[in-house]
């Protein structure tokens, strides 16, 4: 019976000592979250975020810590509201009902998988034109290389959840390196860019207009939402009734790294180039990277771009894979269809392999508005959704009363209105 007890008491002291020592685990998941968030769409964001001038960029940036951490946060709580081992899709069914829960399942699906359709055509049309331009290879035909590229993708997803997340971390590694040898190369062509615009105070109405316009595009380059609910499951599994507490140091420091790492690039690249030649590479459809090659006709420049371009794809394409399969095991599990475990896994992967591959190599161009088109619903899930289950869920009540929840609530409202503004024009 001693050594039982003993036994019970060693388990009940291990959680709490887990919690309050880093690990390596936790690095992982930091880099798996940063790794998600931080993809192709950085390499836009100099553009989109810097085309407004100087004092809406600055706004911005002071936003961009407190408006990725507590969404995060809140949609992390969420998932960890729920019983133990549920994803975001079981949560919302036991906290809203079957129906709420098929709804919110679907539009979950439909808001991440249109991403991991475009990563697919994105990811091709990189390796093609670095094989040609770059490497002067002929590349191969189209649907073969799209083929050979998901496939390979999906090779490292049949290894596991794990085997993701560390992949993610370990590619994210060379791209902060690469983040930041950028940044330190441009400085000495620092002009003074976009602070020419500074000393114009811009009319109130105009710079809330920007600022307006604006807000979705930061919200959505510090995205990793499809990637929280494996997240906050893995917490819960880990550290057990310490999961908040462990999550929300994991998503600070992940968000920490976010911020200080891509406004340092973001700020590197407007001061280098004025708000005309970001309108003029926004008009061209190029990210800066492609941009800023031309401008230098740097070769080295020319060379690295796309290679970052590729790693920032394939990271994000994983960590959207996560969710996207996430949502689609969801939507079949509904159907009151409940095949094994490893034969959805599967069928999923299959099912992945084929619309990805199709969508790759016919390349539409329709795919900028897919994504358009879920953003809104993003939104909703990421920044509503948690804020109005605080106020319903028993679970959730601990969390009411807090002026951040009023901040988050603000955000997702100004970015959803924002983004169906966009898509009327």
């Amino acid at each position: 019976m001693n050594d039982q007890a003993n036994s019970v008491e060693e388990r009940f002291d291990a959680v709490p000592a887990s919690v309050s020592r880093w690990n390596r685990q936790d690095t992982t998941w930091m880099l798996g979250l940063f790794g998600t968030a931080i993809g192709a769409g950085t390499l836009f964001l100099p553009i989109n975020a810097g085309i407004g001038g100087f004092w809406p960029l600055l706004v911005l940036a002071l936003l961009a810590f407190p408006m990725t951490f507590y969404a995060h946060r809140g949609l992390t709580r969420f998932v960890l509201s729920g019983r133990e081992g549920a994803d975001i899709t079981d949560v919302v069914e036991q906290h809203f009902g079957k129906s709420a829960g098929a709804l919110i399942t679907l539009l979950y699906f439909f808001a991440v998988f249109p991403i991991l359709l475009i990563y697919s055509v994105a990811l091709t049309n990189t390796v093609g034109s670095f094989l040609e331009h770059q490497l002067h290879i002929q590349p191969p035909p189209r649907a073969l290389l799209a083929f050979v590229l998901i496939l390979g993708l999906l090779a490292v997803v049949r290894c596991g959840e794990q085997v993701i997340v560390k992949a993610m971390s370990l590619m994210v590694y060379p791209f902060i390196v690469a983040l930041l040898f950028l940044a330190v190369f441009l400085i000495p062509h620092w002009t003074g860019g976009i602070l020419a615009t500074a000393s114009v105070v811009p009319e109130p109405s105009a710079f809330l207009h920007t600022l307006w316009l604006a807000i979705p595009v930061m919200v959505f380059s510090f995205n990793h939402s499809p990637i929280i609910s494996a997240f906050a499951v893995d917490q819960r599994r880990l550290y057990g009734d310490q999961a908040e507490r462990r999550s929300s140091q994991i998503l600070g420091r992940a968000h920490a790294l976010m911020v200080v790492m891509v406004l340092f690039f973001v700020f590197s690249c407007v001061l280098t180039l004025s708000p005309e030649q970001l309108a003029e590479a926004k008009a061209q459809n190029l990210s800066i990277l492609s941009y800023l090659a031309n401008h230098f006709s740097n070769p080295t420049i020319a060379f690295v771009a796309p290679l970052i371009a590729f790693v920032a794809i394939a990271k994000s394409f994983l960590g959207h894979y996560i969710g996207a399969s996430e949502g689609l095991k969801g939507l079949v599990i509904k159907t009151g269809r409940r095949p094994a475990p490893r034969t959805l896994d599967r069928l999923t992967a299959a099912f992945m392999l084929v619309i990805c591959w199709l969508v790759a190599t016919l390349n539409p161009s329709i795919l900028g508005m897919i994504e358009t088109l879920g953003g809104p619903v993003i939104a909703a899930l990421l920044f509503l959704m948690p804020m109005y289950a605080i106020h319903k869920v028993p679970a959730m009540r601990q969390y009411a009363g807090k002026a951040s929840n009023v901040f988050v609530t603000l955000v997702g409202l100004v970015a959803i209105t924002a983004l169906v503004y966009s898509l009327m024009q």
